[in-house]
């Protein structure tokens, strides 16, 4: 057993001494080999190396960059900011508003009709307090003379008188014709104002004309007074628009909206109210409400307005109307008229057994006056949208939606119950007439005559005239008209001018967006355009003013909304970044690390043959 032990023991050291042998010649074996270091590089290969790096960076430099540079970089073509910040601030143009009144007295002699005139002007020079109105005094044709060449002139503070007699009139649109005729058997001075011409006729007593030698001209202030309350609304809405106007549109406030364009805003708007508040009349509190609220019923302008007549009946009568003969009385004179400032396009539509909304309430009978009534509250549903065909619009322009409504013969007269009228407006959409017929047309087969249209289409031409911005003073249709052309040549002056106004923000404010040059000749024609406007009004050519301030407006919005510009507004550098980094870092990294190891192969080799040497 012992001898047994001990032959293990001495085979186990035998073979440890065996292991311990081979590894000691492993070791050998495997030490040169570890310190062993590798080849040199050739000159040639590291050579080639430097070159392809090189050749990367090279094409990146001068072809990758300068491609990305130009298919990426924006142009912005040149805008004169600076222009257009003083249209929109009011200061590149004062606007006045020169009306020539032309005074006639076929009664009168020269000397006499020349003397009225002089005190006339200087009247209003005294009486006006605006800067707007330049009222202008000149002599009718009545006293031309072909063969004298002799001028005579009225001056006054805003205007003068020129009085030619060459027998040629010039050119220049008469705001106003002015006849006076002496009367005998009159106490007092008496006027009479022509509904369908812009005519007044003034008659007065000869008591009224005093000698040369007084200081008192009771006809010439009392002429001038008429002349102050003939145009006083029209004045008024415009210092309302020159003190209070649009500097900036809500549709141009929206893409400035950021708050650096805010502040710049701000500044604009204020330096602007003040320019033109020094040069308008200051407005009473409730006057300056009252033409606020009547910006709300006032539809925008447009070239175009499509006016729809409608006749809805709530049984089967009338069967039929004569519309084309109505609109051809009573309201195509009126649109003709207007045809200077706008056109407008007509269609009609009946629909019969058309009931009310049923938001409206049932009417309700008044035994005292024997009628039957509809409540204020319900006149803003009274319109059934969901089964009256009323199109909100037809074509480019805005729609006037005209509507006459035949009640049932059970609820006959139908009638507003706290004013007992017949009509009234939707602000921004139309007006409705309920039409009570008689007992003739409330039988089967009857048919509405043109004469019974007539005082329906005389309201729809009221209300045509209100919602297109007319005053409602003075009751002269062609001196409606005339105001309406000279208020809307004014608000397109100020629209344009403050389109002008925001495209200069929106470009000092986004440094990144897009300038085409299709914004900068738009820009160009509606300076252009704005210049000739001022110059118009300025010399009384309204009508041209207009046309002017019409292509202002539609050159300034273009520019405005280019659609190349306006997609660039929304799109922020953080976006850019999103769409740059997936790309660029995955060829980005291995180009800058492999040149940033050459670069730090190539610095320690100088180090290590420096110190060699």
């Amino acid at each position: 057993m012992a001898v047994t032990s001990n032959a293990i023991q001495s085979q186990e050291s035998l073979d440890q001494s065996e292991d311990a042998a081979i590894a000691q010649k492993s070791t050998a074996l495997i030490a040169p080999e570890s310190r062993k270091q590798p080849p040199a590089e050739s000159h040639e290969s590291i050579r080639a190396r430097q070159l392809v790096i090189l050749s990367f960076w090279i094409i990146v430099i001068f072809l990758g960059i300068p491609i990305w540079w130009w298919t990426t970089s924006i142009h912005r073509a040149t805008l004169p900011l600076k222009e257009m910040m003083n249209w929109a601030e009011g200061k590149a143009c004062r606007p006045t508003f020169s009306l020539e009144v032309m005074v006639e007295g076929p009664c009168l002699q020269e000397n006499e009709i020349l003397r009225i005139l002089r005190a006339t002007q200087h009247a209003l020079d005294d009486q006006n307090e605006s800067t707007l109105h330049h009222l202008r005094l000149r002599m009718g044709y009545d006293y031309a003379r072909p063969n004298s060449s002799q001028d005579m002139r009225v001056d006054g503070e805003y205007g003068q008188v020129n009085v030619a007699f060459d027998g040629i009139p010039e050119l220049k649109e008469k705001a106003l014709r002015i006849r006076l005729l002496p009367q005998i058997d009159l106490t007092s001075a008496r006027t009479e104002l022509e509904p369908h011409t812009a005519l007044l006729k003034i008659s007065y007593p000869p008591t009224l004309v005093p000698p040369a030698s007084s200081s008192s001209f009771p006809l010439a202030t009392f002429v001038a007074a008429q002349l102050q309350n003939l145009f006083a609304e029209e004045q008024a809405i415009l210092a309302h628009a020159m003190s209070s106007g649009p500097v900036l549109s809500s549709s141009h406030q929206s893409a400035t909206s950021n708050g650096q364009s805010s502040s710049t805003f701000n500044t604009s708007t204020n330096s602007s109210k003040d320019h033109r508040a020094a040069n308008v009349p200051v407005l009473s509190a409730e006057l300056a409400t009252r033409l606020a609220s009547r910006s709300t019923r006032v539809m925008k302008y447009a070239p175009t307005y499509h006016v729809t007549i409608s006749l809805f009946s709530s049984g089967a009568w009338p069967s039929s109307w004569d519309i084309e003969g109505a609109i051809a009385e009573d309201l195509a004179p009126l649109l003709d008229s207007a045809s200077v400032i706008s056109n407008f396009t007509v269609d009609t539509q009946t629909q019969l057994f058309a009931s009310l909304s049923p938001s409206v309430q049932k009417p309700q009978y008044d035994p005292e006056h024997g009628v039957w009534t509809l409540k204020d509250e319900d006149l803003s549903g009274f319109i059934n949208a969901a089964e009256w065909p009323l199109s909100p619009s037809i074509g480019a322009g805005p729609t006037l939606n005209f509507v006459i409504y035949v009640p049932d013969s059970s609820t006959t007269p139908l009638v507003i119950k706290e004013s007992r009228a017949t009509s009234w407006l939707i602000p921004q959409w139309g007006g409705v007439v309920i039409l009570n017929p008689p007992e003739t047309l409330r039988a089967p087969g009857s048919r509405l005559s043109k004469e019974e249209l007539q005082p329906v289409l005389s309201k729809f031409s009221h209300q045509l005239l209100s919602f297109l911005g007319a005053p409602q003073s003075p009751p002269s249709i062609p001196l409606q008209l005339q105001s309406l052309m000279r208020i809307r040549a004014a608000s397109l002056l100020l629209s344009a001018s403050s389109t002008l106004g925001s495209l200069a923000r929106l470009t000092l404010t986004l440094s990144s967006i897009a300038i085409p040059e299709t914004v900068s000749a738009a820009v160009e024609a509606t300076i252009d355009q704005l210049s000739k406007t001022c110059d118009a009004l300025r010399d009384g050519r309204f009508e041209t003013a207009l046309g002017h301030a019409r292509a202002a407006e539609m050159a300034a919005e273009r520019s405005f909304f280019e659609k190349s510009m306006v997609g660039q507004v929304y799109f922020p550098d953080e976006h850019k970044v999103a769409v740059y980094l997936p790309l660029l870092g995955p060829v980005g990294v291995p180009l800058i690390m492999s040149g940033l190891k050459e670069l730090r192969r190539v610095l320690m080799a100088r180090r290590l043959k420096t110190k060699t040497r």
